[in-house]
């Protein structure tokens, strides 16, 4: 008997079809791909398409294929979960870097900082097991309410889309593959659920698509998130014209797309529609009841038993089993995978140069910053945001960290014993879905007393702005209205009257309506800033770092201002559970600039402790083909006394065309480091692509012959140069 079982063994070895090239680390993934498929079961091929728990998915365990990890980002590795609940494992070594937020990261305009902070991100993720990343985010700030604008790298889809590419190359290049969210038009949180969103087919392609479509086609991204709400009256997590045709068919997708938690609704739809792996849905685990187990998915029993019956084919199992084995040997079955690190020194370096290039220095009357220690006696910080750990609560955003430096204690480290402190106002707690109460008579006494201690300050630093608290910046919640709540516009108004040496320094992924601009000194703007928050932002109140900061978003004087808004319920929340976007391809600066609609700061504005002076722009020539290319170059000097840093912004706009067009678009940055009293020379390169606009009658892009213009700008209002051209 041994003997024969001895033979057979020799003879399975043997045989080629048998050879394991799914476990062979060094073959093509596409051969691996083929190899597993074949053996696996149309039962194992199912379960790889739905989850097995709140964050994993199975892989095949009979051939050794591996599972695949899953976890919150993008700012940070979630805390750990317990298996069948949302409840937190508890573990004592889940502690991680809470990096700053992606609208933080966007203003940078920092390609090589966006790499740095995939790279560093991804390390973490790696080294605690992970091998999805569920971020980053490029959904465009339409509406400056959104309580997930945070996530989010702002208005505009050029500057998103040059922002996350980086950032997925370099978490990919570690085996953690990043999936970006959410695909797509889910542009607000309330009603993110069931709202069917009504846009036009040239908004889609000019606004809402093209930063989804350059991290795919330049980033080669493996995974993609639907979001919640509807496109043509079908759930973007089933809805095969976004999945299959755009996405897989028209861009060349060959990873997985996987639905936002519970964002899955029809059997038919998800199997047809593009869906390759289910999260979250209708079930809290293995619970008691087996009917809502993870065999209870939509891409489980329900269509194992179409795929038996033959009502749904083959090809479309295989299709979504290729897609998740893809994913699989790219991540958690890929040899170069790195071992990763948490919380390492080059981590909390690579979060501090974040957030140093990403605040933005929105005001400063006279020079006011930075503030040197001698020159006050007693300064006194007011602000609930000096001593909030800002990276509790947000919803899966939210972080369980090593370390947080407050903006308190980063200023104590700096100032010493000059340092002071009154909340001014409370916030109450980071909870979701759910606002704490807040006592009037607590506030008005908080506010009492920070006036008082005002009167004997010499300089006032204020810290509020935005949390992550519901209908804050705050998954499945938007704010209220425009305005800064808790009282705080009147206690920064009643606190310039007492004390005119104030400055405000501001939180938040979204901008606010500031009826107290004109009665401060200096005014900072930091998003969020992540662990080393503090010491962020006591370097540049300290003149220790030069900001550099621009907005990715407008900040209009109003909230009325915003396009979204022009429109009633029906451009925002929605009416019937139906949303217009009526403004269609005007959406932040594009309608500020084109409808001439002043706005308090403008898209892509940002001051330094320093001055630069831009030269005459030049053309390498006056016409260009079709097929063609233009050089542009700039001089830009530094003029001050300080070392800095300055974004070159290129727009382009068309002089006369056909059809409505933007008075300008953005089209090219450059983020040049220049020493006191240098220069240098900024290059660009346009190409037709950077003058077509999308053409709903031949629905195809469209570069018209022409007159042609472009602009160099420091900030979308601020045109330094002016240069024209033609398109033969």
């Amino acid at each position: 008997m041994k003997k024969t079982l001895l033979i057979m063994a020799t003879t399975l070895l043997a045989t080629p079809m048998l050879a394991q090239v799914y476990l062979d680390p060094n073959a093509p993934i596409e051969d691996r791909v083929k190899d597993a498929l074949s053996r696996m079961t149309l039962h194992e091929k199912v379960m790889l398409c739905h989850a097995q728990s709140k964050f994993t998915s199975p892989g095949v365990p009979r051939l050794g294929i591996r599972q695949l990890n899953m976890s919150d980002g993008p700012h940070g590795v979630r805390e750990e979960i317990e298996w069948n609940t949302w409840s937190a494992a508890k573990w004592t070594n889940d502690s991680i870097v809470a990096f700053p937020s992606l609208t933080c990261l966007a203003a940078t305009w920092n390609r090589q900082l966006s790499h740095d902070f995939g790279h560093a991100v991804s390390e973490e993720f790696a080294f605690r097991n992970k091998d999805i990343m569920l971020g980053p985010g490029t959904t465009i700030a339409r509406m400056p309410l959104n309580g997930r604008s945070f996530e989010y790298m702002g208005e505009d889809p050029y500057l998103a889309g040059e922002m996350a590419v980086p950032y997925i190359k370099a978490a990919q290049a570690n085996g953690v593959a990043c999936c970006l969210k959410h695909f797509f038009l889910n542009n607000q949180e309330k009603k993110r659920m069931y709202v069917n969103v009504n846009v036009s087919e040239r908004a889609v392609n000019e606004i809402y698509l093209p930063a989804f479509k350059k991290c795919v086609e330049e980033a080669n991204l493996w995974t993609m998130m639907g979001s919640y709400n509807k496109w043509n009256n079908v759930h973007c997590c089933e809805n095969d014209s976004l999945l299959n045709k755009i996405l897989k068919q028209q861009w060349g997708f060959d990873g997985a797309v996987i639905s936002d938690w519970g964002g899955t609704h029809n059997t038919w739809e998800a199997a047809t529609g593009g869906l390759d792996i289910e999260m979250g849905t209708d079930t809290n685990g293995k619970t008691e009841d087996r009917s809502l187990g993870y065999n209870t998915y939509r891409l489980a029993d329900a269509f194992e038993a179409l795929l038996r019956e033959g009502k749904i084919s083959m090809d479309v199992l295989d299709d979504k089993a290729s897609r998740v084995l893809r994913t699989i040997f790219r991540t958690s079955m890929n040899p170069k995978k790195v071992i990763g690190s948490q919380c390492s020194e080059a981590h909390y370096d690579a979060c501090s140069r974040i957030g140093e290039e990403g605040i933005v220095l929105l005001r400063n009357s006279n020079n006011f910053l930075p503030i040197v220690a001698s020159q006050y006696k007693r300064i006194l910080v007011v602000g609930d945001n000096a001593t909030r750990n800002m990276t509790m609560g947000g919803g899966s955003s939210e972080l369980k960290t090593k370390f947080d430096i407050s903006p308190l204690d980063g200023l104590r480290a700096l100032y010493g014993d000059k340092i002071d402190f009154a909340p001014g106002y409370y916030a109450g707690r980071a909870l979701y879905n759910k606002v704490d109460k807040l006592d009037p008579k607590k506030l008005a006494k908080m506010k009492e007393e920070a006036l008082a201690k005002a009167k004997d300050a010499d300089l006032v630093i204020f810290v509020g702005g935005l949390n992550k608290n519901t209908n804050q910046d705050c998954e499945d919640s938007d704010r209220d209205n425009y305005d800064l709540s808790y009282g705080q516009n009147e206690l920064i108004s009643a606190l310039a009257q007492v004390q005119p040496n104030i400055i405000v320094a501001t939180f938040g992924g979204n901008p606010y309506a500031m009826p107290w601009i004109n009665d401060i000194k200096a005014l900072l703007h930091c998003w969020y800033l992540g662990s080393m928050s503090g010491k962020t932002l006591a370097d540049v109140i300290s003149g220790e770092v030069n900001p550099s900061g621009k907005l990715p978003v407008t900040f209009a004087k109003r909230q009325a201002d915003y396009p979204c808004f022009q429109f009633g319920e029906e451009g925002y929340p929605g009416v019937d559970d139906q949303v217009y976007y009526k403004e269609g391809i005007y959406v932040g600066y594009r309608w500020f600039n084109t409808k001439k609609v002043a706005p308090l700061f403008p898209f892509g504005f940002g001051l330094s402790y320093t001055t630069f002076k831009y030269g005459k722009a030049t053309l390498s020539a006056k016409e260009m083909t079709a097929d063609g290319t233009l050089t542009l170059t700039v001089d830009v000097t530094n003029t001050g006394k300080r070392d800095g840093k300055e974004v070159v912004q290129l727009y382009i706009g068309d002089v006369k065309s056909s059809v409505d067009r933007p008075l300008k678009e953005l089209k090219n940055f450059d983020k040049v480091s220049l020493k006191a009293g240098e220069t240098k020379t900024i290059t660009f390169t346009i190409t037709a692509d950077d003058l077509k606009y999308y053409s709903e009658q031949t629905h195809d892009w469209v570069a018209e012959p022409g007159k042609f213009r472009a602009y160099v700008c420091a900030s979308e209002t601020d045109v330094r140069s002016v240069v024209d051209f033609t398109l033969k």
